[in-house]
């Protein structure tokens, strides 16, 4: 098939290199404009946008898809369909409608549970067994259009970036098998009262908070490894917790208990197994503890 591809992030690579692979002509890749980044703010191209790259494709990156001129550009593809994989821009109806089979989304839930911007992340808080990706028919809603074809995978002790990583995967594969044979995924309209919203992850709710029950923390810890990191702080320095256990300790929450820096929690505890100091790398606790030892009673912020 003759396809547009869209899409922004890590999470969007596999499904664009595995259209390639199975033989699919993309006519042109859309992807954000490139954005300041690192220690210098320097102007970097997003993940897909260096992947299409590499692979000899034409990459577009409109700031906006409202105008005329990039309707016009859009439909002067002429694409028999448009694969969407977490770009970022919402698509009008114009676009929607350009390509002979419409838009289709590579979504990282199983719809129609966690619509919206962080489905992985609001998976894993909710402490939801299984997720999974959904291919779904776009319309003007929000991740509201009928579904073609769902594929699970269980979340266990999964961390988000782990998570991301195999639904990515996941989703490239699910995509290709649904345009070998389009007339073999009739669409699905979804269930509306099943619906739930999985609302953008905001920086001040990777803030640990132990007054929650440990279950709850270690949920936090998992949902925001790698981005944007789990947090505490001791003496106004933040310490990024990626990792944890839960402990059958107790005592006052947001205390550390033990000499292996357990932190108590509003029923039991957790101990941190890998974390980072600020400009540092990340490092088991253990060895945190040998060059920055931490007082039994610390209360942690």
């Amino acid at each position: 098939m003759r396809i547009i591809f869209m899409g922004t992030p890590d999470f969007a690579v596999p499904a664009l290199e595995a259209l390639v692979e199975a033989g699919h002509e993309v006519a042109a890749v859309y992807s954000q404009p490139p954005r300041p980044a690192g220690r210098g703010k320097q102007l970097r191209a997003s993940a897909v946008h260096e992947r299409a790259a590499a692979l000899g494709l034409e990459v577009r990156t409109p700031a906006s898809l409202k105008s005329d001129e990039e309707k016009a550009a859009f439909a002067a593809l002429e694409a028999d369909i448009a694969v969407v994989a977490a770009y970022g821009l919402i698509l009008n109806q114009a676009i929607l409608d350009a390509p002979a089979h419409g838009c289709l989304n590579i979504h990282a839930s199983l719809l129609p549970r966690w619509r919206g911007a962080a489905p992985i992340q609001r998976a894993i808080l909710a402490g939801d067994a299984e997720t999974g990706i959904t291919i779904m028919q776009m319309e003007r809603g929000l991740d509201t259009g009928p579904m073609l074809a769902k594929r699970l995978t269980p979340i266990a002790d999964k961390a988000a970036g782990e998570l991301t990583e195999e639904l990515a995967a996941m989703g490239g594969g699910l995509i290709v098998e649904v345009l070998d044979d389009l007339i073999a995924f009739p669409p699905a309209e979804q269930n509306e009262e099943a619906a739930t919203y999985a609302a953008k992850i905001e920086k001040a709710e990777a803030r640990l908070d132990f007054t929650r029950k440990a279950l709850l923390v270690e949920r936090s810890v998992r949902a925001f490894n790698p981005i944007p990191g789990a947090f505490f702080e001791i003496g106004g320095e933040r310490f990024k917790v990626l990792a944890a256990d839960i402990v059958d300790e107790h005592g006052e929450p947001g205390t550390v208990i033990d000499e292996r820096m357990a932190i108590a929690c509003a029923d039991r505890a957790i101990r941190p197994t890998l974390v980072q100091r600020a400009g540092k790398g990340a490092m088991p606790i253990d060895e945190l503890l040998r060059g920055y030892p931490v007082a039994l009673g610390t209360r942690l912020a």
